[in-house]
């Protein structure tokens, strides 16, 4: 079943269910997807295409809610985290950080980096074979361990 089958299936149980929030996450979701697709000049998006939506929904969602505590708004921040919640249903299994230390590692040694002059060149090889599945930030943190 396809991203935006199961978006519209969910879309139809959590209007039975009045389920606002998920509703409204849903949709903008398929709004995202739709716009993206409309962008590309594509009438469906490849899994790869969904899955960077949907890592873009998350990081725009993170970066929200650390502003929204910053800012010292739990109201607002509360609301944030349950769409994350929702959206993360979609997002597929997320690796843990010892998966991604090991991917970390296998690829300096690929690329054959020693120091973080090398940052660039192994997070360009990484991030293809994470994407969707790690955060950005502990991939980074990770480099950086690991080149030091």
């Amino acid at each position: 079943m396809s991203l935006l089958d199961r978006l519209n299936n969910d879309m139809k149980q959590a209007m039975k269910n009045k389920e606002k929030a998920k509703l409204s996450v849903i949709r903008m979701i398929k709004a995202s997807l739709q716009n993206e697709a409309i962008k590309l000049g594509k009438q469906e998006l490849t899994e790869d295409e969904e899955l960077t939506v949907l890592s873009r929904e998350v990081k725009q969602r993170k970066d929200s809610l650390q502003e929204f505590k910053d800012a010292g708004r739990e109201d607002l921040a509360d609301k944030i985290r349950t769409e994350l919640t929702y959206v993360d249903i979609y997002m597929p299994k997320q690796l843990s950080e010892e998966e991604v230390s090991a991917i970390v590692q296998e690829t300096i040694a690929e690329v054959g980096a020693s120091s973080k002059a090398d940052m660039g060149k192994v997070m360009g090889a990484i991030m293809p074979k994470v994407k969707g599945k790690a955060d950005g930030a502990l991939v980074n943190k990770l480099v950086q361990h690991h080149l030091s």
